[in-house]
């Protein structure tokens, strides 16, 4: 694992409001908080996000384990090669994310890391499991399963104390809890090897991590099977 920088200045602190997100071509549209755009002024963050953002499926998206979606713009340039000059690519906000750094990616955060976020406390709760509204919002109907493919995921954090937050603040590194946990690990066990009984057991018992994800590895261990990731990431 990578050792994480100390302290990460902001490249950017983004919300959106609820917005219908529709297909190119018209025939699906679905409310979606995904459209996010940088802020100028500070930001209060409470326990299940920050004030003025939305998500359109509140029973996926959001809530106390999802308070805050990080995604690093050190992922652009990567996806830029993959898909070409994509307009959503020249600037932050693409992938729904309200934090953008660059120098954090999923190789040097750890399940449980602590930061000082401005004035509040935040925890990496668990990775980003993409769905497909990435599919809509690019216009490409396999975005999320390429996403999900490539482990530039992004990740969510908790949040241990609220706080204001304003867009030149930094992410200071606090603790770190589960420092063999990088995010990648976790990603290879889920969608790689995601069968890997070991593994999977030691996810189930990893106290830092949101607890539907390690129910998620408990159900494998029990049935023995992975679960349909079809509706997720193609949709309904």
């Amino acid at each position: 694992m990578t050792e994480t920088p100390v302290i990460t200045p902001l490249s950017a602190l983004l919300t959106g409001p609820v917005a219908p997100l529709s297909s190119p071509d018209g025939t699906r549209t679905v409310p979606s908080g995904i459209a996010k755009t940088p802020v100028s002024s500070p930001l209060w963050l409470g326990p299940t996000g920050f004030s003025g953002d939305g998500q359109g499926d509140i029973r996926h998206h959001g809530g106390p384990e999802k308070a805050v979606h990080h995604y690093p713009f050190d992922h652009y340039p990567r996806w830029q090669a993959d898909l070409g000059p994509h307009p959503l690519l020249r600037a932050a906000g693409a992938f729904g994310e309200n934090l953008s750094t660059l120098g954090l990616d999923e190789t040097t955060v750890a399940v449980g890391d602590v930061f000082r976020l401005g004035a509040a406390l935040v925890q990496v709760s668990q990775g980003r499991q993409p769905c497909f509204r990435l599919n809509l919002r690019f216009g490409r109907a396999d975005m999320a399963r390429r996403v999900q493919g490539s482990g530039r995921t992004g990740w969510y954090y908790r949040v241990l104390e609220p706080g204001t937050v304003s867009p030149g603040d930094t992410l200071a590194l606090v603790d770190r809890i589960a420092p063999a946990w990088p995010l990648s690990r976790l990603w290879r066990t889920l969608y790689a090897d995601p069968l890997n009984r070991g593994e999977l057991q030691r996810i189930a018992a990893l106290t830092p991590l949101a607890e539907n994800w390690r129910a998620l590895a408990a159900r494998r261990l029990d049935s023995g099977g992975v679960e349909d990731w079809g509706r997720r990431l193609d949709g309904p």
